[in-house]
């Protein structure tokens, strides 16, 4: 590959969270979880004589994440019948959009390994309806397939970006970022294991230096990250190696297959007169109205990218302290409320990314799920910072606050987890392990100072981890230096 250059396009498939589907009153369902064929109706189905009537809903999501990739929203939309037969597409025909999409002429900046920023250009937004879902299945020697219509009419949200993509890197960072905006948007829920969110690479490789495009092959249907690197880092190496052999690239439709990890061809890619479009009889144009298009601009959360800035400038976090905590919007508006509550930034982070997190994923639960609250938290922080307890005991008692959902005063009180300060029982401990321990005390006046650690951890194994290390350390140097100059 050192010799050729690589082309990469991507096209992203995110179904939009309707409440019902985009053409008809049927309920959106869990396509996974549902019983086949239980949310559908004679316009989904297809049957003659049914009128289309379009979502509003889903003309204002998609909107959304046109202007959050910087688009322009075109007041004039024109939906097209996309004419091709397969089982899982009850009309013959798919309702999408073409000549006039919603939104065009758009861009994303990327964030590279070498630190370097990359423009991605997107070149349209369009809406059209999901397909069915086909199963195909063998049984008793013979196989047949079956198909459910659930997802057939399911609001779907396409995002082209212009060939702008060297390499699969770049492709991997593009995608994941489109995935956390939309989930920032509350378009989509990112769920790659239900197919809510799906890749299309289209790849092509050219001499390194040239300008021209070569042939490209399109890969459909890629849930995952893992899949959208593997098929498009395999479909580059094929390329590089037809062209070496003397072959020619035939533009192709492909699969993937996972377990090979290998592609296949599915069918020779379409181009779009293949599709014969032409405008929706059954549905007239959309004037979207320059009000409703400031409106939505207006209820448009932070986006990842500012409010990570705003943390390092504002909270005084660092690149990946803010990273991680933008990565995902719940968790960003968890950490701001406990900011809010009274919390130091750099505390409740620390405490958020180092022990929470830790917490959550052992249970495999996110931030909405969790039984402590972002004011609990910075109680628990208030109670370490006043020393009515010491550090280690704090992550005790989250631990217990996220099993419980107890305050953390309620908690130490209980158990009896306030940190003992008093100096005279703390003095007291410090002797009784010093004679306990004659032979390590002499050690340590011999020169292994580093038993001081030591004997600090005989203390609070002594007070069952109440004692205050900073007070135990005083009373233990002073200790020490006195048995030296005894």
């Amino acid at each position: 590959m050192t010799k050729y250059e690589a082309v990469i396009g991507l096209e992203i498939h995110a179904e939009m969270m309707t409440a019902s589907k985009m053409f008809c009153g049927c309920r959106v369902v869990d396509s996974v979880e549902a019983e086949p064929n239980t949310a559908v109706c004679p316009v989904c189905l297809g049957m003659p004589g049914m009128l289309p009537v379009i979502n509003k809903q889903a003309i204002e999501l998609a909107m959304r994440v046109g202007l959050a990739l910087n688009c322009e929203i075109q007041p004039y939309n024109v939906f097209a019948r996309k004419n091709y037969f397969y089982p899982d597409l009850a009309k013959s025909y798919q309702i999408s959009q073409y000549e006039e999409p919603i939104a065009v002429n758009g861009w994303l900046d990327i964030d590279l390994e070498d630190g370097e920023r990359k423009r991605i250009r997107v070149r349209r937004v369009h809406m059209e309806e999901d397909t069915g879902k086909l199963t195909h299945v063998a049984e008793g020697g013979e196989r047949h397939s079956l198909v459910d219509y659930n997802r057939a009419g399911v609001p779907l949200l396409e995002i082209v970006s212009e060939p702008d993509m060297r390499s699969v890197e770049e492709a991997r960072a593009y995608a994941t970022k489109i995935r956390q905006i939309v989930r920032y948007l509350a378009v989509n829920t990112g769920d790659m294991e239900k197919g809510v969110i799906r890749f299309e690479s289209n790849v092509s490789v050219r001499p390194r230096g040239s300008d021209e495009f070569g042939t490209r092959t399109e890969v459909k249907n890629l849930n995952s990250f893992r899949a959208l690197v593997g098929a498009t880092a395999y479909e580059l190496v094929r390329q590089a190696e037809v062209i070496d052999g003397g072959g020619k690239i035939e533009q192709d439709t492909l699969g993937w297959d996972e377990s090979k990890e290998v592609t296949f061809s599915q069918r020779s890619k379409e181009d779009a007169h293949d599709y014969r479009y032409f405008p929706e009889p059954d549905l007239p144009p959309l004037q979207i109205e320059a009000s409703w298009i400031e409106a939505v601009g207006a209820s448009l959360p932070e986006l990842p990218e500012a409010k990570m800035a705003r943390y390092e400038a504002e909270y005084g976090l660092g690149a990946y302290e803010a990273g991680v905590l933008t990565e995902e919007r719940p968790v960003a508006e968890w950490f701001e409320a406990a900011v809010a509550a009274g919390g130091e930034p750099k505390q409740v982070a620390n405490w958020v990314l180092n022990h929470l997190f830790s917490l959550m994923n052992e249970a495999k639960l996110g931030i909405e799920e969790i039984k402590v609250g972002p004011a609990q938290l910075v109680g628990l922080i208030g109670l370490v910072e006043k020393k009515t307890i010491n550090s280690n005991t704090g992550k005790d008692v989250l631990a217990a606050m996220f099993a419980t959902g107890a305050e953390a005063a309620e908690i130490v009180e209980k158990k009896g987890l306030a940190q003992i300060s008093d100096t005279d029982a703390l003095a007291a401990m410090v002797a009784q392990v010093l004679a306990d321990n004659p032979d390590n005390v002499a050690r340590y006046l011999e020169g292994q100072t580093k038993l001081q650690g030591w004997f600090v951890g005989q203390v609070m194994k002594a007070s069952r981890g109440k004692a205050n290390p900073g007070v135990v350390n005083q009373l233990l140097a002073a200790q020490l230096a006195e048995l030296a100059n005894s």
